[in-house]
């Protein structure tokens, strides 16, 4: 199956155009709290409402997003998303060239891009099964982690560079111009995407919000996925709260040496994604799944154990969470989104996506701001400790769950009632 998709042009340019947006995103990724922390000397708290603006441009467009993408063609979608991701970082360069940076700036361009960054990845989510056959979703997901990975290895440490060398307004450039070059690339492909079918005139998107509920709640899979999510991305807001700060002031560590950490877990992330479809069919869907929330949980409570007085013990810790975490979710992430995008018939993809991401979105926001109040008047290890909550609750739900002895992909989705109607399997 691998070999089938590198003979597949349309995805080939997908694929082409998520390694180079990937790419900028993670420049960004490291920029974006730096220019914070550097350029306005932010703390604990207003990097927290940078991540936490982050989070709630997803969490307010989440289920609106699914339920118009399953309206649209989803490939101009993802284009126009592209384009204004495009607009709105590069006016973070500019405003750092006036002097005209100022935390409110950051916290709107936060917001705006996360709010179109959701659009983009559920209209893509959405988009893959008509590029690709289901039976080979999960070779075609593990080549985009594959590159995403690869595009980590090089992001995290050259972003690190860029901000220590040309500051990290200037690093955010970067991510802008790659948000042209995907959405180019995505203008590229030619294959013909089915129009959605024409709605009701009195469907609403009330009504359509709630179609893409019924899948998860009639699903004990479908339910399951979305509680381990919810507890993982707990743990991520938490991380993406204070990791920055907690590594800056806290270890000592400058930018270009938090870069070349995080690249690790590109090194770590590329080995998952290599590993990851020979995981699914030596172990199981399910067995995957739980190793890799357990192996993340355990990689992640390396990092409060990193000490203040000694660098290279600190450094060993962080790089051992990159090795032991990254590796295990991008297998877990791989075979989750595939047993998602091969459950859900593409008529509700979009919805059962866009809702996934609103409730996944509201526990990152959870671990964003309970991570940044505990970092500011407690302490940032603490911080740090409660996000690993998120991770050991997510094990628990698989634990408990039929997903735990889940073998193989459906062979087919589920029927599911939409507006009244019988929805048919989607071949």
């Amino acid at each position: 199956m691998a070999g089938t998709i590198w003979r597949n042009p349309a995805f080939l340019r997908v694929f082409t155009a998520s390694t180079i947006s990937i790419f900028g995103s993670l420049v960004t990724r490291t920029a974006l709290p730096f220019a914070a922390i550097l350029v306005l000397g932010a703390g604990p708290l207003e990097v927290a409402a940078i991540r936490a603006c982050e989070i709630v441009g997803g969490l307010v467009v989440g289920l609106v997003a699914g339920a118009w993408i399953d309206r649209l063609l989803r490939r101009p979608v993802m284009i126009a998303a592209d384009l204004g991701q495009a607009i709105v970082l590069g006016s973070i360069p500019i405003a750092a060239i006036g002097s005209w940076l100022t935390m409110p700036h950051l916290v709107v361009v936060a917001l705006l891009a996360s709010a179109l960054s959701t659009f983009h990845d559920v209209a893509d989510n959405a988009y893959l099964p008509t590029v690709v056959k289901r039976d080979e979703l999960v070779a075609a997901n593990s080549a985009l982690s594959a590159s995403s990975s690869v595009a980590e290895v090089s992001a995290f440490s050259i972003g690190g560079v860029l901000v220590q060398l040309l500051t990290a307004p200037i690093a955010i450039a970067v991510d802008a111009i790659s948000f042209l070059v995907s959405a180019a690339v995505l203008g590229t492909i030619r294959r013909p995407e089915t129009r959605p079918a024409p709605r009701a005139e009195h469907t609403s998107i009330i009504a359509e919000i709630v179609d893409g509920l019924r899948p998860i709640a009639g699903s004990p899979i479908l339910r399951t996925l979305v509680l381990a999510g919810s507890g993982t991305h707990l743990l991520w807001g938490a991380f993406g709260a204070v990791y920055l700060v907690f590594a800056t002031d806290e270890l000592g560590l400058g930018p270009a040496m938090i870069g070349l950490i995080a690249a690790v877990g590109g090194i770590s992330s590329l080995a998952g994604a290599l590993l990851g479809p020979r995981a699914n069919r030596r172990f199981g869907v399910g067995p995957c799944i739980l190793f890799g929330l357990i192996a993340f949980t355990i990689g992640n409570a390396l990092i409060p154990l990193a000490p203040a007085g000694s660098i290279a013990i600190a450094v060993a810790l962080l790089v051992g969470q990159q090795l032991i975490g990254d590796a295990a979710a991008t297998i877990e992430e791989i075979t989750e989104l595939s047993l998602l995008q091969t459950t859900v018939p593409n008529e509700l993809l979009g919805r059962v996506n866009g809702t996934y991401s609103f409730l996944t979105h509201l526990f990152l926001l959870v671990g964003t701001i309970g991570a940044g109040l505990i970092g500011e008047w407690v302490g940032l290890r603490q911080a740090l400790v409660f996000g690993l909550f998120g991770g050991v609750a997510a094990v628990v739900f698989v634990w408990l769950s039929p997903l735990r002895t889940l073998r193989e992909m459906p062979s087919a989705p589920i029927s599911a009632i939409v507006s009244g109607v019988d929805v048919p399997l989607s071949e």
